[in-house]
């Protein structure tokens, strides 16, 4: 990374963490996920709408932990309201890859999270940026209901 795109980072997750997007209860939730991160104490409630094409029509969270695990919430929130399921589960892999794959290109279709490609360089940081990408995954799965993740399980890359 470049220090101009570097300084970028920093602000755009300083930014995100101090004022989070989509940050609240959703009161009419179909699914709840409870994610939490053992390791460094982030946790993070994830609410989930789904409208009548199965798209994500609304999303928030809740919860706390370091400046990347919410700047990461919140930036994935906005990246995937009104997603359907399947654009869901792509970025959900193009982001995974991004922050642990030092190869991968950062796609496009992931705007402004392509920020987040610094996290790679701290491999201790990277379940903290997943943490909310886990829970949206096990929001996509169950459908209705609510449950609890933990980053100390395997991720399954789409």
């Amino acid at each position: 990374m470049t220090s101009e795109l570097e300084e970028l980072y920093q602000e755009v997750i300083l930014d995100h963490s101090r004022r989070p997007r989509n940050f609240g209860e959703l009161a009419d939730a179909a699914v709840r996920v409870h994610g939490d991160n053992p390791a460094c104490g982030d946790e993070i409630h994830l609410g989930v709408k789904f409208g009548a094409n199965g798209e994500l029509q609304d999303i928030k969270f809740t919860g706390h932990g370091c400046a990347i695990s919410q700047a990461s919430a919140s930036l994935m929130t906005m990246k995937l309201k009104g997603k359907n399921r399947a654009d869901a589960m792509e970025m959900l892999g193009a982001f995974h890859d991004l922050v642990t794959d030092e190869k991968a290109e950062a796609p496009k279709m992931l705007g402004d999270l392509r920020l987040m490609q610094g996290v790679r360089k701290f491999p201790q940081r990277v379940k903290c940026a997943m943490l909310a990408w886990r829970a949206v995954e096990q929001a996509l799965q169950q459908n209705v209901g609510e449950s609890t993740i933990s980053t100390e399980t395997d991720f399954a890359a789409p």
